[in-house]
């Protein structure tokens, strides 16, 4: 009267899916690093912005001479220029973690598909058990009342 144990079959297939899971995990994490350094970046472009247009308005107090406005002009510019990179860089980044979010949502539902089929299937098998195991349970009591009245 042994019960033969649980077996899912699709075991295999669950294991892969929690490794997907798992992957899509770190990915998610590393996207959301490399978006930390993007936001670094762009805080430092801002600065670097910033810094420029304080020392036009201080240069303008001043007396320079055209060829350093020229300079400083194009030093604010390059300045625009690369806060508006890292802007760009910054919003690709953030699309990428959407990306990783996405794809983790996705791995986590197919993951726990799969984990609750399991589990109805567990069920399922325990049931199936506890019927089979008081059919044999409801034929030894009969067995054994029949034989406690044949001696009577």
């Amino acid at each position: 009267m042994t019960r033969r144990p649980f077996n899912f079959r699709l075991e295999r297939v669950r294991a892969l899916r929690e490794r997907f899971e798992d992957q899509a995990r770190e990915e998610l994490a590393e996207s959301l690093s490399v978006r930390l350094k993007g936001e670094a970046m762009l805080r430092a472009a801002s600065e670097s912005y910033r810094l420029a247009q304080e020392t036009r308005r201080e240069s303008a107090e001043l007396e320079v001479s055209g060829q350093d406005l020229l300079a400083s002009q194009a030093y604010i510019e390059r300045t625009s220029r690369q806060r508006e990179a890292a802007e760009l860089e910054l919003d690709r980044r953030e699309a990428e973690v959407d990306a990783r979010r996405s794809a983790l949502l996705e791995a986590s539902r197919e993951r726990q598909v799969l984990e609750r089929l399991k589990e109805r299937r567990r069920e399922d098998h325990r049931r199936e058990s506890e019927r089979v195991e008081a059919g044999l349970l409801d034929e030894m009591a009969i067995t054994t009342h029949r034989r406690l009245e044949a001696s009577l």
